[in-house]
């Protein structure tokens, strides 16, 4: 043990340096944890269209009840669907994906792709809508893309309810904007007058926030949104394997940490070797100090 305590004091550098080297193996030595926020989903948010997690509803506030409108006959859903596939080449499958939606009438929302020059391990995730009648035909497409199916879920919320209640409110907000209208020509002090416009104001800013409310609802229900996730490994894919654990799974992970480890020591090395215009002249001096020490204790 002294020995060993001996030769690190002596070789301060060459200790720091294998530590170094130590820290990043253990470092990699684990598989990453792929998970579904690995895909960076700049989808188009809302809090009436975020989806439930998987272990219960989302995290965000409930939304209010609206009153049922059964006298309704034609029902607006908002249908969303999400697909996991297996594919040979993310890039190209991305860029059939939005070709179709837009031969549908269709439009591409976002995409992302990670790593698209390493096949093995290629991943991303596109976002498109397509209309509502095309659904099925877009679905049955993007199937045909895939080497497999990983998983899939299809949804649908019916906003009917929602859209009769802000209609309503809409109606409201309108008859109360006419009287003041009414009140404002009729008004003859200065003071009255700045009151009613104030009013009005605030009364066309609801009448606006409700009628962009009513307008995403009808354009939501007739344009489907899709989101499909895309790699070329199973494991990527955000979804749990029935099989988790899988020898060739592991030695493809062990292989691409082994590779991922010695690039970043290359990466030191040639930290080092850039470095040394500094290290190397500390090292001489420190080694010449010591040497004199030596000689004047013997």
């Amino acid at each position: 043990m002294q020995k060993i305590i001996s030769w690190i004091r002596k070789n301060k550098l060459t200790t720091f340096l294998i530590l170094l080297v130590l820290i990043l193996l253990f470092k990699n030595f684990y598989p990453p944890v792929y998970r579904l926020s690995t895909f960076k989903q700049g989808m188009e948010f809302s809090q009436n269209t975020l989806p439930a997690t998987k272990f219960g509803a989302s995290f965000l506030p409930t939304q209010p009840e609206y009153a049922p409108a059964p006298e309704v006959k034609d029902r607006l859903v908002v249908k969303e669907s999400t697909l996991s596939l297996l594919v040979k080449k993310v890039s190209e499958t991305q860029k059939a994906i939005s070709q179709k939606a837009q031969q549908f009438g269709g439009y591409m929302v976002q995409s992302n792709v990670s790593h698209p020059e390493q096949t093995e391990a290629a991943s991303g995730w596109i976002t498109v809508r397509v209309p509502q009648e095309k659904l099925e035909e877009a679905l049955d497409y993007f199937r045909s893309l895939a080497v497999r199916v990983v998983s899939e879920n299809l949804s649908g919320k019916d906003v009917t309810d929602e859209y009769v209640d802000v209609e309503a409110r809409l109606t409201t907000l309108l008859k109360t904007k006419a009287k003041f209208e009414e009140i404002l020509n009729k008004a003859q002090k200065v003071q009255e007058i700045l009151e009613v416009q104030r009013e009005l104001v605030n009364l066309q800013e609801q009448i606006d926030s409700l009628k962009g409310r009513q307008n995403y609802l009808e354009k939501s229900a007739q344009m489907s949104k899709i989101t499909v996730y895309l790699a070329t490994d199973e494991l990527v894919l955000p979804y749990a394997p029935a099989q988790p654990w899988r020898p060739e799974v592991i030695f493809k992970q062990a292989v691409r940490s082994l590779i991922t480890t010695l690039r970043k020591v290359g990466t030191v090395i040639i930290w080092l070797g850039v470095y040394s215009v500094i290290w190397l002249p500390v090292l001489g001096v420190y080694w010449g100090i010591s040497r004199w020490r030596k000689k004047k204790t013997s």
